[in-house]
């Protein structure tokens, strides 16, 4: 069981220091990083819009430590929707935001990260587009929640992710879909106790397909976030059931896997989201990709071992 190592890994600043010195790395976190500049980003952004699909933007960065990186991390953003308000893309460009990002794990952080957000929020909502609460690890769900429900009193579009391998999350999607929530879901990406969390695929899997129906069943957006061809099957049957048109859900997927899917749902005309990463502080977003999918390890260790 690999996944939990490099989980862990990802915290060791020991590997990280050997993972950015390594050879082929940048090769290999080219594949999942669109860039480190808002200046690279924006031309990915306009290629990939310009073949039907549409994006979310993740400034990577959470693991901060002092509030001066909070703010840069929210002035980050305001940049980035800065730059976007003369693509004039509207929702077909928005925003995930980790809240540890904005200095939730800090003293006073609740109060801190919602303070950051808010004006990202604002500023999205004035170019016509959203932004959504991406989730990080059980402990900072509740202050998640708690945010994204002060932000939708003004900003409804704002939208959330569940993970499935978590057991909380079928009562949080019952209340999020009764609320008509924008809901990303997705499996999971972090290191979990098995006090908090399912530990074996298959019943995860299973508490994605129901958490999947609570919300295609719901007054919500669901989002449903996967590359598996399973569940993305499972997805579409679900909606049909439901009686959802093309447009009253959407698929969302990395940025740099499995690229020919997303064009094949947008040519069937569903809405595919590409999850678009840039910025500097890559690492931790990095080896959780690897974490996810042997793979993308198997990948990552033969660029390695091999020369520039």
């Amino acid at each position: 069981m690999l996944g939990p190592v490099i989980l862990a890994a990802s915290r060791s600043d020991k590997m990280r220091r050997f993972v950015s010195a390594a050879p082929g790395t940048k090769q290999v976190v080219g594949r999942f990083i669109a860039g480190e500049t808002v200046e690279q980003v924006v031309p990915i952004v306009r290629e990939t819009t310009a073949r039907g699909l549409e994006v979310t933007l993740d400034v990577v960065g959470e693991d901060i430590t002092t509030r001066d990186q909070a703010f840069a991390a929210r002035d980050a953003y305001l940049e980035l929707i800065d730059r976007l308000k003369g693509l004039d893309l509207g929702t077909r460009a928005e925003m995930s935001v980790k809240l540890s990002m904005f200095g939730q794990a800090l003293d006073g952080g609740h109060e801190l990260a919602l303070a950051n957000v808010r004006p990202v929020v604002e500023a999205a909502a004035a170019i016509g587009t959203t932004v959504t609460l991406d989730a990080e690890d059980h402990t900072t769900l509740d202050s998640m929640f708690a945010i994204h429900e002060e932000l939708r009193k003004d900003f409804p579009q704002t939208g959330c992710v569940i993970q499935a391998y978590l057991f909380r999350t079928e009562e949080d999607a019952r209340r999020l879909a009764a609320n008509g929530s924008r809901v990303r879901i997705v499996k999971g990406a972090y290191k979990e106790p098995a006090s908090v969390a399912y530990q074996d695929k298959t019943e995860i899997d299973k508490a994605y397909v129901r958490i999947l129906r609570i919300l295609m069943e719901g007054d919500g957006y669901p989002m449903i976030g996967s590359h598996d061809p399973r569940l993305i099957a499972i997805g579409q049957e679900l909606a049909r059931r439901a009686g959802r048109k093309l447009d009253e859900y959407e698929f969302q997927m990395l940025y740099g896997i499995r690229s020919d899917e997303h064009v094949r749902l947008a040519a069937e005309g569903h809405r595919m989201r590409v999850y678009t990463a840039y910025g500097t502080d890559w690492y931790g977003y990095f080896m959780r990709r690897l974490a996810e999918k042997p793979a993308n390890l198997l990948f990552f260790v033969r660029s390695m071992i091999t020369k520039n």
